[in-house]
């Protein structure tokens, strides 16, 4: 039976800095009936990424921002109870773009059906097989265009993204150097993942001087998750001819004044540098050929990722300010 009501975390403001209940709460409203074309989804699992903070301000971006009174918008993982397309049944498990909601409603076409015969769980597809393993995957393959024998520079290396980029770079024979916020984290993606070195930025003093102790050749491709200082100390150690693939700048989406810089943006022309945006969007045709080429390196053990559930829909606020205090241990989801 089709439920009657259910819950959502939706934008009541638009936040200062970190989002706390005052921005973001939930309510309890009846369940609509489900248009042409729409499907009524049970969600399973929330994607919690740093991107949807962008999406709570009111500032240009690439998507629009989140309406106020609207549910925080995300990836998610369910079942079909109901469904008005010709593509999708009642019983199919999906994955695909909507909201931190118990019962979402959402475009069929923004929906993807999860393999019946998928030897992985549900949650694999909001992040090794989804945007967690697709972004460096054509990051670094395509916008990247990384070849062997280069170095690659990776910011926020224990994250979600730059643990599998890294990995990814290593498979395809590159050098690759991470920085990352702690001991224990430089020390789990050299020791377990590969990485040939990796820094602690917050102890390693002269971020600039550091990475150009650990990459004495020089940077070929910087990804860049986190901007600001990073990005700074990364643009003074590239080569001619580098790359550096623009991938998000999680040191400023909690800003409250204009971010100055980067200050040494002047290096982009002094050594001829590429700079290249992207989104996963841009590869939503090749979607398929990334989960192929994935599913592979898992079942080869070639890759290893950490993911870090929290159980229950209360809990989605606090555990998504988890990706500011630096406190996830893997790719952050919650298990409604």
């Amino acid at each position: 039976m089709k439920p009657a009501n259910k819950r959502s975390w939706v934008l009541k403001q638009r936040p200062a800095s970190v989002p706390t209940r005052a921005d973001v709460d939930i309510i309890e409203s009846p369940v609509p009936e489900t248009p042409d074309n729409h499907l009524l989804i049970a969600t399973s699992y929330f994607s919690l990424d740093p991107a949807i903070r962008g999406w709570m301000s009111d500032t240009p971006s690439y998507l629009p921002p989140i309406g106020l009174g609207e549910p925080i918008r995300a990836t998610v993982a369910g079942t079909v109870v109901e469904s008005r397309s010709p593509d999708f049944t009642a019983g199919d498990r999906v994955y695909g773009m909507s909201g931190w909601e118990t019962l979402c409603t959402a475009p069929a076409d923004y929906f993807s059906k999860i393999p019946e015969d998928s030897p992985f769980p549900d949650h694999y597809y909001l992040s090794i097989l989804g945007a967690v393993g697709l972004t460096p995957y054509f990051g670094l393959l395509s916008a990247g265009d990384i070849k062997s024998g280069q170095t690659l520079l990776m910011s926020a290396a224990a994250g979600a993204v730059g643990s599998i980029g890294g990995q990814i770079a290593k498979i395809k024979g590159l050098r690759v150097v991470g920085l990352a916020g702690s001991d224990e984290k430089c020390q789990w993606v050299t020791e377990e993942l590969g990485f040939d070195d990796c820094l602690n930025y917050k102890t390693c003093g002269d971020l600039e001087a550091a990475i150009r102790r650990a990459c004495p050749e020089g940077v070929d491709v910087f990804f860049d998750n986190v901007g600001g200082e990073t990005l700074d100390a990364a643009l003074m150690n590239l080569n001619k001819d580098a790359t550096v693939v623009f991938c998000g700048s999680i040191s400023s989406y909690n800003s409250s004044e204009p971010v100055p810089g980067p200050y040494n943006w002047w290096q982009v022309l002094a050594r001829s540098v590429t700079v290249k945006g992207y989104l996963i969007s841009d590869y939503l045709t090749r979607f398929g050929e990334g989960q192929a080429q994935l599913t592979q390196w898992l079942q080869a053990d070639q890759l290893t990722f950490k993911e870090h559930i929290v159980d229950g829909f209360d809990h989605c606020l606090e555990a998504y300010n988890l990706l500011f205090e630096g406190k996830n241990n893997g790719k952050l989801m919650v298990k409604v």
